[in-house]
């Protein structure tokens, strides 16, 4: 456990060191968040809809400040695979998917910290109608905390499931282009899912895809009851297991198939 906790302080304290990369992902999903909402409120004069606009507004606000935390990937690993590097790595004594899960955490949880805090300041201070609305309530907002914690650790797991691909075929673009279109389309960062059919949306929210940052909006947007939180975490802690399990059998399978050339 200490080797896992280890390389989860020193992912954290590289991820501090990428200011520059922070300032300019603050400006960029700035732009595109104002442009999301400049989007919506067009559609919104045009065609009122029964959720309100600033719900809608602070939906995308919420998706914005944790870009980081949905599609940052971790370019080391993928470099190890491609050059065979990561053949020193199957030498540690340590689990290697256990290695790489708590690397994949620390980078998105200090990147996504990183870029959420100032946006979200920045985005409170807007007019109302384009920056985000405070909580629906206080307990709301405390259960929403759990519940993007969950969230990350979920996202996580399906981003191991993409590098297991990448072992296989030495190319991440084809395979997590496919999960990223998916990841965009189904957690509400094309579209808020609270828009999506009525006929839809329980079939939308059981996916893993709703669980990274759609469920903890709902709750801080008050569109999920209180008495909805407990369910939503065993949906999240179910989806966790099954993503982890998944990967871990993925990554053992590559292990025992993996050729590496060089001299």
């Amino acid at each position: 456990m200490r080797a896992y906790i280890s390389v989860f302080k020193m992912r954290l304290r590289m991820e501090l060191q990428y200011r520059g990369a922070m300032i300019g992902g603050i400006l960029c999903q700035m732009f595109f968040g104002l442009v999301l909402v400049a989007v919506y409120r067009a559609l919104y004069d045009s065609k009122p809809q029964s959720l309100p606009i600033e719900s809608v507004v602070t939906y995308v606000w919420l998706q914005q400040a944790f870009f980081r935390m949905m599609f940052g990937t971790d370019s080391d690993l993928l470099d190890k695979i491609r050059s065979g590097d990561i053949s020193y790595d199957m030498c540690r004594p340590i689990n290697m998917y256990g290695f790489y899960y708590a690397r994949i955490v620390a980078m998105k949880l200090m990147g996504s910290l990183m870029r959420a805090v100032p946006m979200l300041t920045l985005a409170a201070f807007l007019p109302k109608g384009w920056g985000i609305s405070l909580p629906a309530s206080l307990p709301g907002f405390l259960l929403a905390i759990p519940a993007l914690l969950l969230g990350l650790l979920c996202v996580c797991a399906l981003e191991n499931i993409t590098v297991a691909f990448t072992m296989r075929t030495l190319d991440s673009r084809g395979m997590q282009g496919l999960l990223t279109m998916l990841m965009m389309t189904f957690s509400g960062n094309v579209l808020p899912l609270t828009l999506f059919p009525d006929s839809w949306q329980k079939a939308i929210t059981f996916l893993p895809y709703a669980q990274l940052l759609d469920a903890p909006i709902r709750l801080y947007t008050g569109v999920y009851e209180l008495s909805a939180a407990l369910g939503v975490y065993a949906l999240q802690i179910f989806w966790i297991i099954v993503l982890i399990a998944l990967g871990n059998v993925m990554w053992n399978a590559n292990k025992k198939r993996m050729i590496v050339q060089g001299g």
